[in-house]
């Protein structure tokens, strides 16, 4: 369990949820728990990652029936020093990361080590489309990707890759997804992100590496063309819910607009994992 002694106090939830133990869960939350509790801080600093929540306890376990029934009872996602959604993502558990983010998981939380200039959680989804898109459908902000300083200009030294072992740096999407290890799926990748903006730059480096792709005719020919009507105005109705909203997506159930509206603004059309439609007006 981290190192934590369990001779020190931990709430009840938190011991259940740290034991999988879903029934004594629901008991404890029946006999009027607060699920929102946050461990002693004596009882945090036994544990690498501070972690103060018994939601973190299940899905550091990826335990989807103890996540299921926290969150149901109204625990907050976003409470711990390492963001649940991150340890989601490292697992690479689709149902995890689906849960916590239709129950407000923050998209666009940033990691306090090696940090980026985007929002830390695609760096777990650039080989996952599916996650990707899930990321990027709940409000990713994913126009901080095409920031770059540099622009048409030459990015210098020609040998920088953007990691360091010793210093934090804002490190731009451009420096990332051009790296060895990951220029052949960089036009999957960016493909997948135009379907959520408007037209963005391509910087030098970012834009010498795409050519270099297959999916380079297509993106260069959405580059190049006037975004269809309909593209623009999800996009621009997606920016007034704002994205406190999107990352709440039962606001939508409240709207009286029809199912088929409110699943296009969501971008449900690439939703490979049939979650149930919104129900509502129809």
């Amino acid at each position: 369990m981290g190192g934590a002694n369990y001779r020190e106090r931990h709430e009840p939830l938190h011991s259940a949820a740290a034991g999988g133990h879903p029934q004594c869960l629901a008991l404890l939350l029946q006999a009027g728990y607060d699920v929102n509790v946050m461990l002693d801080p004596h009882v945090r600093r036994g544990y690498d990652d501070l972690r103060k929540s018994a939601l973190y306890f299940a899905v550091s376990n990826g335990d989807l029936a103890c996540m299921q029934l926290l969150l149901e009872a109204g625990a907050l996602p976003n409470q711990d020093p390492v963001n649940s959604l991150q340890v989601a993502l490292r697992l690479g558990n689709h149902l995890l990361i689906s849960l916590l983010l239709r129950h407000g998981a923050n998209v666009n939380y940033y990691c306090h080590v090696n940090t980026t200039h985007f929002p830390s959680a695609l760096q777990y989804a650039l080989k996952d489309e599916v996650v990707l898109r899930m990321l990027l459908g709940y409000g990713y902000d994913v126009q901080r990707c095409f920031h770059c300083p540099y622009g048409d200009q030459a990015h210098l030294p020609a040998d920088y890759e953007g990691w360091s072992s010793a210093v934090i740096k804002d490190t731009m999407f451009c420096e990332v997804i051009t790296l060895n290890c990951l220029k052949d799926i960089s036009g999957k990748v960016v493909r997948i992100m135009l379907d959520y903006v408007d037209h963005v730059p391509f910087c030098s480096k970012l834009k010498a590496v795409l050519i270099q792709q297959k999916q380079w005719p297509e993106i260069q020919q959405i580059q190049q063309s006037p975004r269809c009507l309909k593209h623009l105005c999800r996009l621009q109705i997606r920016s007034c819910l704002g994205r406190l909203r999107l990352r709440a997506p039962v606001f939508l159930t409240f709207l009286p607009l029809p199912n088929r509206l409110k699943d296009f603004l969501l971008y449900r059309e690439y939703d490979v994992r049939r979650e149930s439609p919104l129900q509502g007006s129809g």
